[in-house]
């Protein structure tokens, strides 16, 4: 049946059966496609008889879709003639695993984070209105989404402006861990009670008809109607706020769904639907363990084992390591939101759970909660993505760096994390936080650093930043790891012709750029020929060049002194980050340059460009960005550094 399916018209000519059989082939699709590459498996199971059914009853690009988060927008793509894309997924310069308006016009919005769906949707509802058109806007939101605060405000304002918008609650019970929180058990209460029924249009349409009795009996039922929903359903709060609730319905069945669509068209003013879904429907393994295959990496299908070796990684060991600290420090508390699993929080719940709090997708209340907490005492770590940082900027500032807070603050998948694509990519943290007075901001080269930042951020009584990428270490042994002290950078290997700066995951890199440069030298008839062609009396980078490279540890405060020092010295600088190019630890270098007045230096900075990156892998976007190891060694060979015999 997928065969037949080119675009949303011919799913509209399916019969009931037809689109039974097409559910179950782009089930098995995705599944095949996110077994080779990766991707979001689970969630893109649940919406597919969903997804089917708006198809159905839509017209796009004329009536909007907005998808929540998008991670769930596979079968979207399938059926908006992406099909034979999606076995690029999430590669480079393939289809992308979220919507892009740049890769059909399907896409009315770009999305990748949560909570955002609704206030977009009512934006384009407004402006449609204003324009004078038709169209239906239907916004598509999990239920772990509606927890963050930007979608209540969104709620809040489309229920007032009774402006005609759908609101279609994708109720799983999961976001990436179980949903958490008093709007889930409002929920649960709302799935529980199916004796609740649809509006009765015709019947409203008939009785309406009646000569002068017929709109006040209309309205006597509509009073009637709302107290006995009252008293089946509690709290009925999407109602009291100005929506007219649907549901909930069961989202697995194609046939009912449509039905309920066909009636949202119908009725004016905003409208939510509560369909009931199933995370990983369809694929047994992933029912059973939705937040596993949440997002996975490429994996067996018939056992659902990952075809790579799981191996130790920052967030793991992040983990370990706090639970060891809260072992011996009772007032240490972890926060998340909604990401327990993913940030190695999990063991840490298990053993301390009266000091651990999941507060769902809600990343602005996680650093006003430990804020408050801090300033009562504790000490609240705070690990989220990179790029959900960006959400709760306003009370890094406000509530905790203003009033000098101990809140450490763990900046996981900090960096390029590849395949998700430019909504999550962790390369902005380091630029806007560097901007924050009383923040101390530090990025480990390896796991060990890593323990050792965690503990001295604990013990500092301050605001701490602490960024560490997605994954493992990277392919080098460190022996050397200094005590950290505060602003205290380390050399870790000394030199007179180059000084090579980096941060974090980028420290290896510059150990082993420097160790190969050290390495490189020409037969002394080669050189000499060399030399008389340019005429040249010195060695011009022939010989090898002994770089002396340093770990600058901390962003903020920058051990300028140190730093300093080695480019006196040097007179060559080069400096290696995973952020931006704007305002990271390039930056920090040049204002050094420029204050401490030192002239003559030689700088080139290696870091991602002032731009949003694609998706793509690891590996490959260094390549593309030059920030990989050959790229910068053949950089250094054209740079001309004199080298002393």
């Amino acid at each position: 049946m997928l065969e037949k399916i080119n675009s949303p018209e011919d799913v509209k000519i399916l019969n009931d059966e037809a689109k039974k059989q097409l559910a179950e082939d782009i089930r098995n699709y995705i599944l095949e496609i996110v077994a080779e590459n990766g991707g979001h498996l689970a969630s893109n199971l649940g919406v597919v008889e969903l997804t089917i059914a708006l198809h159905s009853v839509f017209d796009l690009p004329k009536d909007k879709i907005v998808w929540d988060v998008g991670h769930q927008a596979y079968v979207h793509k399938i059926l908006t003639g992406r099909k034979e894309q999606l076995k690029t997924l999430r590669k480079l310069n393939g289809i992308a695993g979220f919507p892009k308006t740049s890769e059909s016009e399907m896409d009315c919005f770009n999305t990748g984070h949560s909570s955002t769906s609704i206030s977009a949707a009512l934006g384009m509802a407004r402006a449609r209105d204003i324009e004078g058109k038709n169209n239906n806007v239907i916004a598509v939101i999990g239920d772990g989404a509606l927890t963050g605060g930007m979608a209540l405000e969104a709620l809040n304002d489309a229920g007032y402006s009774k402006t005609r918008i759908t609101v279609i609650l994708n109720d799983n019970e999961m976001s990436i861990s179980k949903n958490i929180g008093g709007l889930n058990m409002f929920l649960s209460k709302l799935r529980t009670k199916k004796t609740y029924t649809k509006s009765n249009i015709s019947a409203k349409k008939i009785i309406k008809k009646i000569p002068v009795i017929g709109k006040p009996i209309v309205k006597i039922v509509q009073k009637i109607k709302r107290g006995i929903k009252q008293l089946i359903i509690p709290k009925m709060f999407f109602e009291d706020i100005g929506f007219r609730y649907l549901g909930p319905v069961d989202g697995h069945n194609e046939a009912e769904l449509e039905r309920m669509l066909k009636i949202t068209k119908e009725l004016d003013g905003p409208i939510l639907l509560h369909v009931l879904t199933k995370k990983g429907k369809g694929y047994k393994i992933a029912e059973e363990n939705p937040d596993k295959f949440h997002a996975t990496g490429p994996f067996n299908i018939e056992n659902g084992e990952s075809k790579k070796a799981k191996k130790p990684d920052y967030s793991k060991i992040f983990g370990q390591k706090l639970v060891e600290l809260a072992r011996k420090n009772d007032r240490i508390v972890a926060i998340t939101a909604s990401m327990k699993d993913g940030t190695g929080l999990s063991n840490f719940a298990k053993e301390f759970p009266n000091r651990f709090f999941d507060i769902g997708i809600a990343e602005q209340h996680a650093l006003g909660l430990a804020a408050g907490m801090a300033k009562e005492g504790t000490i609240p770590v705070v690990p989220i993505y990179s790029s959900f940082y960006q959400r709760c900027y306003d009370q890094v500032i406000h509530d905790i760096a203003m009033q000098n807070l101990p809140v450490v603050m763990c900046v996981d998948r900090a960096g390029i994390v590849g395949a998700d694509g430019e909504t999550h990519q962790g390369t902005l943290d380091m630029a806007f936080f560097r901007l924050v007075p009383n923040l101390t901001i530090l990025a480990p080269k390896d796991f060990k650093e890593l323990e050792d930042m965690l503990e001295f951020a604990i013990n500092l009584k301050k605001p701490v930043i602490i960024r560490y990428p997605r994954g493992g270490e990277e392919n080098y042994k460190f022996i050397q790891h200094e005590e950290i002290k505060l602003g205290k950078a380390e050399i870790l290997k000394e030199g007179q012709d180059l000084t090579i700066i980096a941060i974090g995951k980028m420290v290896a890199r510059a150990i082993k750029i420097a160790e190969n440069l050290e390495k490189r030298d020409i037969k002394e008839q080669e050189q000499k020929s060399i030399n008389e062609n340019l005429g040249l009396e010195k060695n011009l980078n022939e010989k090898s060049i002994k770089a002396e490279v340093i770990n600058a540890r901390f962003l903020k405060p920058l051990n300028k002194e140190t730093i300093k020092k080695s480019i006196i010295k040097t007179k060559n600088v080069i400096t290696i980050e995973d952020g931006t190019i704007i305002n990271g630890l390039a930056t920090a270098i040049k204002e050094l340059i420029i204050d401490e007045k030192l002239e003559d230096i030689n700088i080139k900075s290696y870091a991602y460009p002032d731009e949003f990156i694609k998706h793509g892998g690891v590996e490959e976007l260094e390549k593309i960005y030059g920030i990989d190891e050959q790229n910068i060694i053949e950089d250094i060979k054209k740079m001309k550094i004199p080298i002393e015999k």
